[in-house]
């Protein structure tokens, strides 16, 4: 490892430690690291929006002088990308405390483009297609209870598997959906549906954070490699 490396691996050390000194309280070392990660993503990710999307694809369709001077191909010119040049000039008004209002407008254009955008993704993603996966059959390529019993298997491809897998989807939807229902009074055999219900949303939880908490001690785990195969090489 030559000096430079050293320093650099020393120094992200240094940074990874100052995050987890909060661990022990608020300090100084980690309102530096923090208000240095803050600004080097903030920098790092203006950077890419000037050169992606100013120097990419503003410059080669608007002006060929500039074109010529940052070395990018001009295209030709497109009267729909002033549009934007525009917006983002009046965007930036709201550093001028007496035109900050106009900053509203292209505020509000970006606000709605990118409601209208995505709501049909997530309409389609989170919607429509979670419910056409409710719609499975209960008895999937049945051909009757001879060949169920002679082709009797645990795994995974079974026939077996896939009833039982497509039977708790539909219990659990149904559970779900009865526990969220609240015309009807929660008793009898509506009420144990709806405690199971409960159940079903409990262990979808419960795998969830599990999920999050398993993503997370990866993230520590590597920091913790970090230290001591990188850093320390002791391990």
């Amino acid at each position: 490892m030559d000096i430079r490396q050293g320093f650099l691996v020393t120094l992200a050390a240094f940074l990874t430690l100052s995050i987890y000194s909060f661990l022990y309280g608020d300090n100084p070392l980690y309102r530096f690291a923090e208000h240095l990660f803050v600004g080097v993503s903030a920098a790092y990710w203006m950077c890419q929006g000037f050169w992606s999307t100013i120097v990419g694809n503003v410059i080669p369709r608007t002006s060929e002088t500039l074109a010529a001077y940052f070395q990018v191909p001009f295209k030709e010119y497109s009267w729909q990308y002033i549009v934007p040049v525009i917006l983002g000039i009046i965007l930036l008004m709201r550093l001028v405390p007496k035109l900050s209002w106009i900053s509203r407008w292209p505020l509000a254009f970006i606000i709605g483009t990118t409601a209208g955008l995505n709501l049909p993704r997530y309409l389609q993603s989170d919607f429509i297609q979670q419910m056409n996966n409710t719609f499975i059959p209960l008895l999937p390529d049945w051909q009757g209870i001879g060949h169920f019993f002679s082709s009797f298997s645990f795994s995974m491809e079974g026939q077996f598997v896939q009833i039982l897998t497509n039977v708790v989807i539909f219990v659990g939807v149904l559970s779900g959906l009865i526990y969220f229902f609240f015309s009807k009074e929660h008793k009898g055999a509506f009420g144990v549906a709806s405690r199971l219900g409960i159940w079903i949303l409990m262990v979808t939880f419960g795998a969830s954070f599990g999920y999050t908490v398993m993503g997370r001690i990866s993230l520590l785990v590597g920091r913790i490699s970090f230290l001591f195969h990188d850093w320390l090489n002791i391990l």
